[in-house]
């Protein structure tokens, strides 16, 4: 049976890529377009893997996150944030990987992070190591 997959992002065409994307690679995935939503279907679903982008309307992907590692039947599952915040260079991204897993709200490192836009190879990667395979 196909691990199934959870994308959660409020842009179309970054949902379409990542559910074709992982469709293509044998995946089984169900979407959502922001946190609320996220968490309906992350209950529902109980998806293997979450791939959250952090800036959304309604509920932000770093408060689904925290609501996830709160609760006893989600904070088991493995998250990769998905970020389309620009930065100059690595170290600018490794301080807010430090900001996520270190501020004062954090629960906890997620299991993976991936900048926008996306680079297949690089997210496919990410998604079989958080899953073991």
């Amino acid at each position: 049976m196909p691990k199934k997959v959870l994308v959660v992002d409020d842009e179309p065409d970054v949902i379409t890529f990542l559910t074709t994307l992982l469709r293509k690679n044998g995946y089984d995935v169900c979407e959502a377009c922001d946190g609320v939503e996220g968490m309906k279907k992350v209950l529902e679903e109980k998806p293997d893997l979450v791939c959250l982008d952090l800036l959304m309307p309604e509920k932000t992907g770093l408060r689904m996150y925290r609501e996830m590692r709160k609760d006893e039947q989600l904070k088991q599952v493995p998250v990769i944030m998905v970020t389309g915040i620009a930065v100059a260079d690595p170290w600018d991204f490794k301080d807010f990987k430090k900001f996520i897993s270190e501020h004062e709200h954090a629960v906890g490192r997620p299991d993976g992070y991936i900048e926008k836009p996306v680079d297949k190879d690089k997210f496919l990667k990410a998604v079989r190591e958080v899953l073991g395979e």
